[in-house]
């Protein structure tokens, strides 16, 4: 869940960071005129064999949506050097990048390319996308492509990301990005408060005496935040269902699973906070945005959040990166994760695939090049030091990290207690904006209705997320 239903899984961040663009671009992409629906390649061809390399003489022309817009010059400047030192290894691959914000923003659109066909051959997708993705046939299995030779940290990417983009045991992207969700805070109000802000609240027993506390600092400040609009109020009950090892959807995914104790309790503590204590402000019905506004003008101790809503706040608030922290989720038994990843489009050539393969490997899957030259980064002006995209393990972990550390433009220190105690990640249940979009009414009825039924707020939902559910 990434934005004000902008964005379809992940919270709403990339739609502020996203310039507006041209429905000019956006026609650009309605068409995969490289597409070659699986007669070949664009000139000389190599190997069939999924196993072996992508021949250099292959001519390839590859389409690839979501390339960085004008507006951000940093990020194109990058794509451009990255695609031509690809072609230094292969000259004969076009890449034709678009940028194509009816693909990466607009679920009716995405859903509309989908059904047409006309996605790109390299296609920009979610996490929780997959499923309605296959539902349309429209990604390639690329298992035979990916081997520890055409991405040669394979064995270093997390088990759990690759795992999002499975299905049946076959894999049907990559990853670009990914984020676990944690706590984070206004460091600021935390000393004022007399609360330690390198050691954030790590049970949700922690966050409601801190929130007191910094609520009594007055002014208008407001100890913890969260949402109930515009399917962010169900996504972050999710969160702090998840939080105390609950689900909002039972294994099966055909029925709801927070009508329950848990339940109970997530419901219980935040009506508390915001009726007992008055630590919730009293200005509710708050959406992705709200909250980021708040805490970047000092009117909000902590809320939970992933971490690159700090860069967010700093690139487009004018906040200062000094003032934030984050520690792990409250509770700490999951997390909920999600990310970003490229699919190939289903049908077209193999040697198109193994320059996907190729490219994305080369983009988003090196450590020291491509998204993760943090060194490049910061000469561009962007920022680094925040502890996510990582999926990495093993050695590219530790050389990545000490690559984001040594070229940081923020202080890392704040994040020590979000990175040195990581939650395991849990993703999105089925339908979930579905879900979310039902939720909010939980997370609406307990912020601002003092006599809420809690019991009867959630047996409500508990119905209406089984008839979502009843029609997959």
């Amino acid at each position: 869940m990434r934005s004000a239903r902008l964005r379809r899984t992940r919270r709403p961040a990339a739609v502020a960071l996203v310039s507006a663009l041209t429905l000019t671009a956006l026609a650009a992409c309605g068409t995969s005129s490289s597409s070659d629906n699986g007669t070949g390649g664009d000139g000389a061809s190599g190997s069939s064999d999924p196993s072996a390399p992508l021949d250099p003489k292959a001519k390839v022309t590859l389409t690839i949506d979501c390339m960085p817009p004008a507006a951000k010059a940093a990020e194109l400047k990058e794509w451009k050097a990255d695609v031509a030192e690809f072609n230094k290894t292969y000259p004969n691959v076009t890449i034709e990048g678009r940028s194509t914000p009816g693909q990466c923003l607009e679920p009716p659109r995405f859903t509309a390319m989908l059904k047409a066909k006309s996605q790109p051959d390299v296609f920009y997708t979610y996490f929780t996308d997959l499923p309605q993705v296959l539902s349309e046939d429209g990604a390639a299995d690329i298992s035979a492509y990916v081997t520890d030779k055409s991405v040669p940290l394979l064995k270093d990417i997390d088990p759990d990301v690759l795992g999002s983009l499975k299905q049946d045991g076959k894999l049907y992207g990559l990853p670009t990005s990914n984020y676990t969700m944690g706590l984070l805070i206004n460091r600021k109000l935390f000393k004022d408060a007399g609360l330690d802000p390198d050691n954030p609240p790590r049970t949700w027993e922690e966050v409601r005496a801190a929130a007191k506390k910094i609520a009594g600092l007055g002014n208008g400040i407001s100890g913890f935040g969260e949402y109930s609009a515009g399917n962010t109020g169900g996504w972050h009950f999710t969160a702090q269902m998840y939080s105390l090892g609950g689900d909002v959807v039972d294994a099966s995914g055909t029925k709801a699973a927070f009508n329950n104790e848990l339940g109970k309790q997530v419901a219980k503590n935040l009506h508390a906070m915001r009726w007992e204590d008055d630590s919730m402000g009293k200005t509710q019905l708050l959406k992705w945005g709200d909250l980021q506004k708040q805490i970047a003008t000092d009117k909000l101790g902590m809320f939970l959040a992933a971490p690159d809503d700090i860069a967010y706040m700093v690139q487009q608030l004018g906040a200062k990166y000094e003032n934030f922290g984050m520690g792990p989720i409250p509770g700490g038994r999951n997390t909920l994760a999600g990310g970003n990843n490229y699919m190939v489009k289903k049908g077209i050539s193999p040697d198109k695939i193994k320059a996907a393969v190729a490219w994305l490997n080369y983009k988003n899957l090196t450590v020291g090049k491509g998204q993760f030259d943090w060194a490049r980064s910061k000469a561009d002006g962007l920022p680094v030091g925040v502890p996510q995209p990582n999926f990495w393990l093993n050695a590219s972990k530790r050389t990545d990290d000490a690559n984001r550390a040594q070229n940081a433009t923020m202080p890392v220190a704040n994040f020590k207690s979000f990175m040195d105690n990581p939650v395991a990640g849990k993703a999105e249940p089925p339908k979930a904006q579905e879900v979310y979009k039902v939720l909010d009414n939980v997370m609406s009825g307990l912020l601002t209705n003092k006599d809420a039924d809690i019991d009867k707020l959630l047996a409500t939902a508990e119905t209406q997320v089984d008839q979502v559910l009843a029609n997959q």
